[in-house]
């Protein structure tokens, strides 16, 4: 008799299925949130590649110590998120008659400027004809989720911006 009463009851039917689906709907949420702040990451690294060159394409002519303050408006940039996991590089490009892109100057935070006269690989096609100049910088950040819920492991953004100079046909660099 009370096995019948056991198996009919029906009293705390929802606390069980509750029980059951909370930790998939928990597990939905924080992972949500956590894809959130890796975009918001994402948005805010690619916003400070392009202040980057933006700020230097304006520019007639900079050095290490202003292209260092410009990197340091890009980490504030990245704010809220760390600043640790961020390189930045800015480069003068300039093609020839050939139209091979060439290394004026270069200097970076994180990364390792390019030397001068070196190629530089991986401008898109049509963007810099012969005898044309480019400011071309890069940022790569490392999201790492402070949750590690869902992202367990660091996610690696890379971007890069291309601007014309605005002023002269080329920024020079005085110590670069």
């Amino acid at each position: 008799m009370r096995g019948r009463s056991f198996i009919r009851d029906r009293r705390g039917v929802a606390a069980v299925e509750f029980a059951l689906i909370a930790p998939v709907l928990i597990l939905i949420y924080m992972g949500l949130a956590e894809m959130t702040m890796a975009l918001m990451a994402e948005r805010r690294s690619g916003h400070a590649a392009a202040v980057v060159a933006d700020l230097i394409a304006q520019d007639t002519m900079t050095n290490k110590s202003e292209l260092d303050d410009v990197f340091a408006i890009a980490e504030e940039i990245l704010t809220p998120f760390p600043a640790a996991g961020m390189k930045v590089r800015i480069t003068a490009v300039r093609t020839g008659g050939d139209a091979v892109p060439k290394v004026v100057w270069s200097h970076g935070k994180g990364f390792t400027a390019y030397s001068k006269g070196s190629t530089v690989n991986g401008i898109p096609a049509g963007l810099l004809a012969a005898n044309e100049t480019l400011i071309m910088s890069e940022v790569t950040y490392s999201f790492d989720s402070p949750a590690k819920y869902v992202l367990k492991n660091a996610l690696n953004f890379r971007q890069e911006y291309f601007l014309r100079p605005r002023k002269l046909e080329m920024v020079t660099c005085t110590d670069c």
